[in-house]
């Protein structure tokens, strides 16, 4: 499990609006969710092993240069969050084809917004994915 992830997540049984106006509901899921669904715990956390394993593959299929597990974990987070189409074709991405491991932190915390509006609850996420990413240094 994401630890990340979980930390940055909360884990709701009805359905909400998230910041961005997405109908949302257990830890994050967004596919299919309409107003007023319900799900139960069991439910919400086979959804997170679920979206969790397409952000892994995502990073795993998207991502074609070494990275440590710290590395990894940060960015399936990040992936988790923005979504795999995002992720491909974001600079981020970009920069780690380069090998450019240092400039990835920085195009993390660049993910910080929500309808072109600075989000506090972002930053705090980027940053803790950025100082992830760097936590067991370079591959």
């Amino acid at each position: 499990m994401n630890a990340l992830v979980k930390r940055f997540e909360s884990c709701r049984l009805e359905a909400y609006r998230d910041s961005g106006g997405i109908w949302t509901i257990g830890w994050g899921r967004t596919a299919g969710i309409n107003p007023n669904q319900t799900c139960t715990q069991e439910e919400a956390d086979q959804w997170l092993a679920e979206d969790l394993h397409f952000a892994e593959a995502a990073v795993d299929d998207l991502v074609l240069v070494p990275l440590t597990d710290a590395m990894r974990e940060a960015l399936v987070s990040f992936v988790y969050n923005v979504g795999r189409g995002a992720f491909s074709r974001s600079a981020l991405l970009g920069k780690l084809h380069d090998r450019d491991y240092l400039a990835v932190p920085e195009q993390l915390c660049r993910w910080r917004f929500v309808r072109k509006k600075p989000s506090l609850g972002l930053l705090r996420r980027r940053v803790a994915e950025a100082a992830r990413f760097l936590e067991d240094g370079l591959p």
